[in-house]
């Protein structure tokens, strides 16, 4: 459990990041996504998952 708090706080932390550094870059990032489609939306969703779990793959040894 101490592990999964440690992954959420960082994720909470590099989420947070460009809002902080970047607000006004951050708030047209926002309009332009919220002009996107949902099926574009999803496939970009889709390959962060994918891109995310080869992270972790790589991370945790290739096992």
């Amino acid at each position: 459990m101490k592990f999964f708090l440690s992954v959420i706080g960082m994720v909470m932390i590099v989420e947070g990041l460009p809002y902080f550094a970047f607000p006004g870059k951050m708030k047209a990032t926002v309009q332009m996504i919220l002009g996107l489609s949902d099926a574009h939306l999803r496939r970009f969703g889709f390959f962060l998952m994918l891109a995310g779990l080869g992270l972790v793959s790589l991370a945790m040894g290739g096992n």
